[in-house]
């Protein structure tokens, strides 16, 4: 059975002008495994508001089905996702979204701070959290570029398939911000491989990240699909219920191990380097846009291999 997602009143608000890109995320359900997938491939899946609240449209979807016992996570194209969309025409940081999950006022119309603050709860730090706690087991099928925003996403995930030609960054640094808004980097990574990919910015091979324990196996680009796919319905036969509590006992331990507390400090942090780059003139994000981001790991990765 194949199908699109449907936002429902998850979606934006009506009158807002989003820009129309069709079926930003796929649904299709292979026997008990739901396979949800970012589909904005000339972006490199970039994730805007609409695929966001698209992506948990999904998401609830594959919960609500009795049949499906895991979910896999995609991305259509040569790429995962490049991460959150700064520059794409259907950027839609202005929009309105109901169904939230987190209790907030509306960003929209509200000033400075207040306004980064409340989105950036809402549809990074809150949508992540939210995912992290589905009832189902989650895989994400890597290739090509997961980055920032992507990791983030592949980071809520149980498990993660990864292709040999995938590559992992966190380059938000460059823009004077402690990493992305899901701060899981030293429960994923451990603490020296976290510092070390956040000091320098660089990308990070499949390899690496399976060698860091990020990253559940390894596989050729040709071999990526099928193996998420058999290993989703092997996890597929276990009992639901088991599944479930299963997974909420590691997510409790995990906690346990401050993940939770440590992310509520420093997104504060985060939002606190923003408020710094806006008072010395910088705006935002440090000056930064996707093309200087492009520029900074494109020096960043000429000066690894010099070294």
């Amino acid at each position: 059975m194949t199908g699109s997602t449907d936002q429902g009143s998850g979606g934006p608000i009506p009158g807002e002008g989003v820009p129309d890109e069709g079926d930003v995320v796929t649904y299709e359900v292979r026997g008990r495994v739901a396979v949800v997938t970012m589909n904005r491939p000339a972006y490199r899946n970039a994730q805007n508001s609409v695929m966001t609240y698209a992506l948990d449209a999904a998401f609830t979807r594959a919960v609500e089905d009795p049949d499906v016992g895991a979910i896999v996570l995609a991305g259509n194209g040569d790429h995962f996702s490049a991460g959150h969309d700064i520059g794409t025409v259907g950027r839609d940081h202005h929009v309105s979204y109901e169904n939230k999950a987190v209790v907030w006022w509306d960003h929209v119309d509200r000033p400075g701070g207040d306004q980064r603050f409340a989105r950036e709860m809402e549809v990074y730090l809150g949508m992540c959290r939210r995912w992290r706690e589905l009832p189902k087991p989650m895989i994400a099928m890597v290739q090509g570029a997961c980055i920032a925003g992507g990791l983030m996403l592949s980071w809520v995930c149980d498990l993660i398939v990864a292709s040999e030609d995938a590559f992992f960054a966190d380059p938000v640094v460059r823009m004077g911000i402690p990493g992305v808004e899901y701060f899981a980097h030293p429960w994923v990574l451990g603490t020296r491989a976290a510092k070390e990919i956040l000091f320098t910015g660089d990308r990070f091979s499949a390899q690496r990240a399976y060698e860091w324990g990020m990253v559940s196996r390894v596989v050729p680009r040709a071999e990526l699909e099928t193996t998420t796919i058999d290993l989703a319905e092997r996890i597929a036969t276990m009992p639901q219920f088991g599944l479930a509590l299963t997974k909420k006992a590691v997510n409790q331990c995990e906690d346990l191990m401050g993940i939770r507390s440590g992310m509520d400090s420093v997104f504060g942090l985060h939002h606190f380097a923003h408020a710094h780059n806006a008072e010395i003139g910088l705006g935002p994000l440090g000056g930064m846009d996707a093309t200087a981001m492009k520029r900074g790991a494109a020096a960043g990765m000429k000066k690894a291999g010099e070294n």
